[in-house]
């Protein structure tokens, strides 16, 4: 592989970890709202993990044992060990055994490559992972190297990661190339973000889905997709395909379902942020869907699902156990052909009994939201964990809920009252409609063994745990709990990987 020439060496003296998610995403950050500030994280997040590194710099002689300095241990290894370290190692790194011999060069060509292009950047940020904040040389250097990485390798990539590179409209023929390449010599996990959002937007090659069938992990951010209801159904294109991440791009509405029909083995799908009117989920192999700042229309034949700020509307989902975060007078529920307002009964048409875990998120401060929220709890009777994390604003719209008997007064919700046995109460301000809302818990939930409440540090529990020790527990003794939140200001960790880890049976849990 040919090292390309490089600019003014990129060092901005900051890890990754440290840099606003705008900037690492070749954006001002004074530029952007919070909501799309929030987005960039999240999307960011969701990336995985690379699986080799290149904070240290190889060695290639050993003079372990006195004597040995210079002697060359590691050649005179099989090849198939050989191929093993090779693989192991950064792609420069691994270019760079090419100039020991001959036999190198030859074992180069064939072992599996793993290519990210912020190695291929200078010092340390190609240790730490530092991309360039903005389109220049460095980026262009970089994007010509994985040019000449993907041409001169034969493959197969068992993980490609590309987000340097800042492609405009010119460069159509560039990504298109690249797909074609990792699609004929084989990539087993591929990451593709460009970059920056909001102002290249560039049309996704159609062959990254009718011909990329290696691939098990697939991650697109900041693009285009291409309109699949042009392309051919029926074609199982992602034969090994089990994880899907969408970020900030604009998705045509029908490209939930091909790319669905398209991958037989697909159990986790993340949607970030991406335009899109709605998708309609029905999968016999989903198990994981995680929709932030999007829209769900249909959930069918899925295991766990978890949405932010969306429109959501349950079909039929038997195997539906893990719901949230749901906002109710945010979001419109529906549950088959009902949409659940205030004073909707429940019925075999309006609930959802496979859901044992289930996540809310409430203002209760703010009546419009109260009200709504029996209604959402009657749709799921057999919940035994429900969060419920207390939402608070500097300004408030609409009527304020000072009816301090509300709770009272609602009538039976079955998952409290026969099911719940595990409460956990996020963001905890001391207000009294909080203490209206865990009071009603306390005294109606029969078989609850265990109240958490996490509140924000500096905030004195204990008149709390004196007004709930007061409280006749149905399920006898006291079962609160106050926990001071590792987590700065209100709310709740939000953990994408969490949510998609199966070893999780509550993927809210974040204490």
């Amino acid at each position: 592989m040919n090292r390309p020439t490089y600019g003014d060496a990129y060092d901005s003296g900051r890890h990754e970890a440290e840099t606003p998610a705008a900037r690492r995403h070749g954006l001002d950050p004074g530029t952007l709202g919070p909501n799309e500030e929030m987005v960039l994280r999240f999307l960011y997040y969701s990336l995985p993990e690379p699986p080799v590194s290149a904070v240290a710099s190889p060695s290639w002689a050993s003079d372990e044992g006195g004597g040995g300095v210079g002697v060359d241990r590691i050649s005179v290894l099989p090849d198939d060990l050989l191929l093993n370290i090779i693989s192991r190692l950064p792609a420069r790194d691994g270019a760079h055994t090419t100039a020991l011999s001959s036999r190198w060069r030859r074992l180069w060509r064939s072992a599996p490559i793993v290519l990210i292009d912020t190695h291929l950047l200078q010092g340390g940020a190609a240790a730490e992972g530092r991309r360039p904040p903005r389109d220049g040389s460095v980026s262009r250097a970089v994007t010509s190297a994985v040019s000449a990485a993907l041409e001169a390798h034969q493959g197969p990539f068992p993980f490609v990661s590309l987000t340097c590179s800042f492609l405009q409209q010119a460069d159509h023929d560039v990504i298109g190339r690249w797909v074609h390449l990792l699609a004929t010599k084989g990539v087993d996990e591929l990451v593709l973000v460009n970059r920056p959002w909001l102002v290249h937007w560039l049309f996704l090659p159609v062959e990254l889905f009718v011909s990329c069938s290696s691939l098990r992990r697939l991650c697109l951010g900041t693009w285009l997709f291409p309109d699949t209801r042009h392309l051919p159904r029926g074609a199982t294109t992602f034969l090994k395909l089990r994880d899907l991440v969408l970020g900030c791009s604009i998705i045509f509405v029908d490209f939930f379902d091909f790319v669905l029909a398209a991958s037989p083995e697909l159990e986790i799908l993340t949607h970030v942020g991406s335009a899109t009117a709605s998708a309609r989920l029905a999968s016999r192999s989903l198990r994981c869907a995680q929709f932030c700042i999007s829209a769900v229309d249909d959930v069918r034949k899925i295991n766990l699902l978890r949405c932010v700020l969306v429109r959501i509307r349950i079909g039929h989902a038997p195997q539906l156990r893990v719901l949230g975060y749901l906002e109710p007078g945010v979001q419109t529920l529906r549950i088959g052909n009902t949409t659940i307002e205030v004073g909707t009964k429940p019925s075999p048409a309006t609930t959802v009994p496979s859901v044992q875990v289930l996540a809310l998120a409430v203002p209760f401060h703010i009546a419009i939201r109260v009200n709504i929220t029996p209604s959402f709890l009657r749709c799921f009777p057999n919940v035994e964990t429900l969060h419920v994390e207390s939402k608070r604003f500097l300004e408030t719209t609409g009527d304020i809920n000072d009816n301090p008997n509300f709770w009272n007064e609602t009538g039976r919700i079955e998952c409290i009252q026969s099911h719940l046995r595990t409460m956990i109460f996020h963001g905890f301000g001391g207000e009294d409609c909080e203490f209206a809302f865990l009071m009603f818990i306390a005294e109606n939930a029969r078989v609850l063994e265990t109240m958490v409440i996490l509140f924000e540090d500096g905030l004195r529990e204990a008149v709390g745990a004196t007004a709930l020790c007061s409280a006749k527990w149905t399920s006898g003794e006291s079962k609160a709990r106050f926990v001071a939140s590792r987590l700065s200001g209100i709310g709740i960790a939000w953990s994408l990987k969490a949510a998609a880890d199966f070893s999780f049976d509550d993927p809210f849990l974040c204490l």
